[in-house]
């Protein structure tokens, strides 16, 4: 095995592993509480493909290793906890946060009950209510095109969506 394959082997292990662990609460924080890491990330990165500290990661994190931002990680996160809820793939008291606007009698009619969108609640707290996953996880599952809304299968899905968010992180 070649130094390369470990210390990539050891930064996925480590570092990245460490990044993706819990981050869904990161869900609707603001850009500053992400910059740190952010730059944890991208320190990881210029390790592997070995970089000095100041030089330009973001196009080797894009074309090279593949990674998605912080934020778009984050939103990964949420995605596939929403697609596994309305799967029956997640604990019941995921399920019942994540119900179809088609599924009340009294919004049927909607467009949004016929695009297949899903019933994003009220909250009362300014600060922190829509950060929870009951508003979140509703909110940023409709935000996803219809095509990628509609398949079934987790494999084709987890692929699809990094696919969506790789586009919207470096080409929009």
């Amino acid at each position: 095995m070649r130094t390369t394959d470990i210390i990539t082997t050891l930064v996925n292990t480590v570092v990245v592993n460490r990044i993706n662990y819990c981050n869904a609460v990161l869900a609707g924080v603001h850009e500053v509480h992400l910059r740190q890491l952010q730059r944890v990330l991208n320190a990881a990165a210029r390790l592997i493909v070995r970089k000095r500290k100041y030089d330009s990661i973001s196009a080797t994190t894009r074309d090279v290793l593949h990674w998605l931002p912080i934020r778009q990680r984050v939103n990964f996160k949420v995605y596939v906890t929403v697609f596994n809820s309305l799967h029956n793939l997640a604990p019941n008291y995921l399920s019942t946060m994540c119900q179809l606007v088609a599924k009340n009698p009294s919004r049927r009619h909607l467009r949004s009950a016929a695009r297949g969108d899903l019933a994003v609640p009220a909250t009362r707290t300014i600060r922190y209510g829509f950060r929870s996953f009951a508003v979140t996880g509703p909110s940023t599952w409709n935000s996803l095109p219809a095509s990628l809304r509609n398949c079934h299968l987790p494999s084709v899905f987890r692929r699809e969506l990094k696919t969506e968010l790789f586009a919207r992180a470096y080409f929009y």
